[in-house]
């Protein structure tokens, strides 16, 4: 009689470890994305506040595959507003849909 018990125990233990080590995975999965978005957007901030440092009729290139194509200075200054907005997105999306706010984990970092 306490055989099966605990082959079923031993069944339903095992399956909660492997979903145990599937949310690690991806909490860890979405942290690293997330800290890549703050890269991303904190490089876009730098060189927005580096490029409004110059005089208005500046041009610039911009970097596009190989090449590079003459951008205005607000065409330029958007491109890095744009790109900060979306990575900021990006990191709400992720924070909000993870696994650890799912489940309600505080961040132990």
């Amino acid at each position: 009689m306490a055989a099966p018990v605990d082959l079923e125990l031993k069944k339903a233990f095992t399956e909660l470890q492997a979903k145990v080590i599937d949310t690690q995975q991806k909490v860890k999965l979405a942290d690293i994305q997330i800290e890549q978005l703050n890269r991303t957007k904190k490089h876009a901030h730098l060189t927005d506040t580096e490029i409004m440092t110059l005089v208005d009729e500046t041009n610039m290139y911009e970097g596009v595959g190989r090449m590079f194509i003459l951008q205005s200075k607000e065409v330029i200054h958007n491109q890095l507003l744009e790109k900060q907005r979306i990575a900021e997105d990006k990191i709400k999306e992720l924070e909000v849909n993870s696994p650890r706010s799912l489940l309600g984990i505080s961040q132990g970092h």
